[in-house]
């Protein structure tokens, strides 16, 4: 069974950072693009970040270029989000992704296996 865990959500003030993890499991996580999402109230579910297992290939949506970083480590499974210099504006739910063998996915609806979502606020 295909499954992804995402942790690590909470409240921070503006400015501060918060560290993401996607714990996977019942697939090779080698073989799949994992995505970071977030939807805030009333809004879309945007792309935030994004990174290719199959040739080491990132994304990131404007607004998070040179604050967030996405990593992944295969031994344990794991891709990890880490957001840097937070602001308001950043927060939702944000949920971690995964489609089999596609270079890069930008568009959540590209994706079949999703988490069930954590919660970042920040406060100004």
């Amino acid at each position: 069974e295909v499954k992804l865990v995402e942790s690590g959500g909470g409240l921070v003030q503006a400015g501060g950072s918060l560290r993401l993890s996607c714990a996977t499991s019942g697939f090779t996580l080698d073989d799949y693009t994992i995505g970071w999402f977030r939807q805030a109230p009333g809004k879309e579910r945007e792309t935030v970040a994004v990174i290719s297992n199959v040739d080491g290939n990132t994304y990131y949506e404007d607004s998070v270029k040179g604050r967030f970083t996405i990593s992944s480590d295969n031994a344990k499974n794991t891709v990890y989000l880490q957001m840097n210099n937070l602001k308001p504006g950043d927060t939702g739910v944000y949920y971690c992704a995964a489609v089999w063998h596609i270079i890069i996915a930008t568009s959540p609806y590209e994706y079949n296996y999703w988490g069930q979502g954590t919660q970042v606020t920040v406060s100004s």
